[in-house]
C-alpha cells in the first residue's frame, strides 16, 4: 500500500522500454475492441500545457510499477478522499479521480481531469470543465460488458419470475401455482429495444441477439449499427419502437435532452405488458409515471439499477412492488478492472507526451 504523499522519480531502463512496447500493443487492442476515440486536439496545443511535473491521483490500489514507466520525473501525490486531493492540488497539472468544483478550483494549474465512471453529469457544473479550460476524460465503454451481463440477468429474472420465487423462499413454499408460472415466458423471439445504442447498449444488443431476441435500438444522430441489431432508429422514433418492444432497456447518459424523457407519454406508447430495464441514469425516467404504469399494467415489470431519487427512500412504493426488481446502482461492479487501468495508464502516457487523450467528454453534450 502506498503512503501519502508519495513522490516517484523514474529512470528509464531497457526492461521498461520492453514493457512499454507490450503495453502499447494491449491498448491498441482495447481501442480496436471498444471503438474508443482520441480527442480532436493534442494536449500540447492547449493553453497552459507544459511538461507536467505533478499529478494528484485518487488511490485506487494501482501499484507503483504499473505507472512508473509512464511518468518519468513526475511527482505523483495519492489522495484517499476529496479533502486530501484539495490539500495537495496546488501545482498539479492533472487530477485523476475527481471533477468537483472544490478540487478543480484548488488545482489552478490543471488542464486535465480523469474520472473513473462513464457518467459525467456531476462534472458539468464545475466551472473550468464546463467552459472547456480543463479537459475531462471518462471511462466510457470500459464497464460495458459487465453492465450488459447485468441487463441480461435482470431480463431473464423478470421473464422467468425468479424474483418472485426468491421472495417466497423464506416461507418454504413449493409453489407451482398459475399465479407464479402463468406469466413466465421465454425471451427467444421477443423484441428488445435498446434506448441509447452506445457502448453499453451495443454490448446489451450483442447478448440479446445471441439469445435469439430481435433487437432494435435508438441513437441520437445516426442509423448506423452492428449487424446483430435489426433496426436502428433516431431519437424521434422512440415512441413507435417502444410500442413494438417486449423488453425496453435504457442505457442513456443524463443530459438536458434525456432528463425526464420517459414520462407518461412514453408509458402510454409502450406495448402493454412490456418490461423496462434501466441501467443508465434514474433521472431519465419520471418516477411517478413509472409507478403508475406498473400499477395499471401498461408495464408488466421493471428492473432498475438506477432510480430517481437515488438512493431510493426505504418507504418508496417501488420497493414493495412484486413486479419490480431493484439493484442499488451496482451493474458495473464485479467486472474486470484491467480495462480501466489500461485506459488510465494510456491517458497518463498521452498527457505526459502531449498527445490527444482518449474518451474526451464534450462539455456541450455532457458525455
Amino acid at each position: 500500500m502506498w503512503t501519502l504523499p508519495l513522490r516517484i522519480l523514474i529512470v528509464w531502463s531497457g526492461v521498461g522500454l520492453a514493457t512499454a512496447a507490450c503495453a502499447q500493443s494491449d491498448i491498441s487492442g482495447l481501442i480496436e475492441q471498444t471503438g474508443i476515440k482520441a480527442g480532436d486536439v493534442p494536449v500540447r496545443q492547449l493553453p497552459g500545457w507544459r511538461q507536467p511535473g505533478k499529478i494528484v491521483m485518487q488511490d485506487i490500489g494501482v501499484s507503483p510499477t504499473e505507472i512508473e514507466e509512464l511518468l518519468p520525473g513526475v511527482e505523483i501525490v495519492l489522495a484517499h478522499d476529496e479533502a486530501e486531493a484539495v490539500a495537495n492540488a496546488a501545482g498539479a497539472h492533472a487530477v485523476i479521480g475527481w471533477c468537483s468544483e472544490r478540487v478543480i478550483a484548488a488545482a489552478r494549474d490543471a488542464i486535465w481531469a480523469q474520472i473513473f465512471s462513464s457518467g459525467a453529469e456531476r462534472c458539468m457544473s464545475t466551472t473550468r470543465i464546463a467552459d472547456g479550460s480543463v479537459v475531462l476524460t471518462n471511462m466510457q465503454k470500459m464497464s460495458s460488458p459487465v453492465i450488459a451481463e447485468h441487463v441480461i440477468a435482470l431480463t431473464l429474472t423478470l421473464a422467468r419470475n425468479v424474483h418472485q420465487y426468491a421472495r417466497i423462499m423464506p416461507s418454504g413454499q413449493w409453489s407451482r401455482t398459475a399465479g407464479l408460472t402463468g406469466t413466465m415466458q421465454s425471451i427467444a423471439g421477443k423484441t428488445m429495444l435498446v434506448v441509447g445504442l452506445g457502448g453499453i447498449g451495443t454490448e446489451v444488443a450483442r447478448r440479446a441477439a445471441a439469445l435469439n431476441m430481435k433487437v432494435t435500438g435508438t441513437r441520437r444522430s445516426s442509423r448506423e449499427g452492428p449487424a446483430f441489431v435489426d433496426y436502428v432508429g433516431l431519437a424521434d422514433e422512440l415512441l413507435e419502437l417502444a410500442g413494438e418492444a417486449d423488453f425496453i432497456v435504457v442505457t442513456l447518459p443524463l443530459t438536458a435532452e434525456t432528463t425526464g424523457l420517459l414520462d407518461e407519454k412514453f408509458f402510454d406508447a409502450v406495448k402493454r405488458g412490456a418490461h423496462l430495464i434501466n441501467v443508465g441514469r434514474g433521472r431519465t425516467i419520471v418516477t411517478d409515471d413509472l409507478v403508475a404504469a406498473l400499477d395499471d399494467g401498461r408495464l408488466a415489470g421493471a428492473g432498475l439499477d438506477v432510480t430517481d431519487p437515488e438512493p431510493l427512500p426505504a418507504d418508496h412504493p417501488l420497493w414493495q412492488m412484486d413486479n419490480v426488481l431493484i439493484t442499488p446502482h451496482v451493474a458495473g461492479r464485479g467486472g474486470n478492472r484491467v480495462r480501466h487501468t489500461m485506459l488510465l495508464k494510456e491517458n497518463l502516457r498521452r498527457f505526459v507526451a502531449g498527445d490527444a487523450l482518449l474518451n474526451v467528454v464534450d462539455p456541450g453534450l455532457g458525455y
